[in-house]
């Protein structure tokens, strides 16, 4: 069987998957952090290493993505209230998501198997960190049909690899596929 990381089409499904991390011990950053993920279509690698400061006061706050180099913006406006909440109690030099090891920040491989024991929970085998990015893309696909702009987000380099990334692909497959028969 090949591993394949899928992202959560429904409503039902986040909340599912909200439902378990909110019984985790450290809730509160769990759930942000989902929250965050999905709503940004940010690879984890680069969530997980944000400080408080680079957020907090700025008025288009962005990063350096690890892996293409490139400078990407932080939508966090649709998340602002959650934001200030969450990190009321922070310093601008601490991080975002921290890690209980003191003075790190929270490992992808971490929240790698946090999600791996939901996915457990909920008898799930497609779930793990690009489910939050995949999700993100997913939803904003089917809001908006922009695939344009949601390949522009994501970097890729052509239409197909985000439709193909996103699973909308198969997804548009099946449903053209309903309701037809031959013979």
């Amino acid at each position: 069987m090949k591993y394949k990381v899928e992202p959560l089409r429904s409503a039902e499904e986040i909340q599912d998957f909200q439902f378990w991390l909110r019984r985790t011990p450290n809730a509160k950053r769990d759930v942000f952090l989902f929250l965050f993920g999905i709503n940004n279509g940010l690879r984890i690698s680069d969530i997980v290493s944000l400080k408080v400061g680079d957020i907090r006061h700025v008025k288009k706050p962005a990063i350096i993505e690890k892996k293409t180099g490139k400078k990407k913006a932080i939508f966090i406006e649709s998340l602002r209230d959650e934001f200030e909440e969450y990190t009321k109690e922070m310093a601008a030099e601490d991080w975002l998501f921290p890690s209980r090891q003191q003075g790190r920040h929270l490992s992808e491989k971490r929240v790698y198997q946090l999600y791996s024991e939901i996915a457990e929970k909920l008898g799930r085998d497609d779930i793990g960190t690009h489910t939050l990015r995949k999700t993100f893309g997913y939803h904003f696909y089917k809001k908006t049909h922009d695939i344009a702009t949601l390949m522009m987000i994501f970097n890729h380099s052509s239409q197909e690899i985000t439709k193909r990334y996103i699973g909308i692909t198969d997804d548009e497959i099946i449903d053209s596929l309903k309701g037809f028969k031959l013979g």
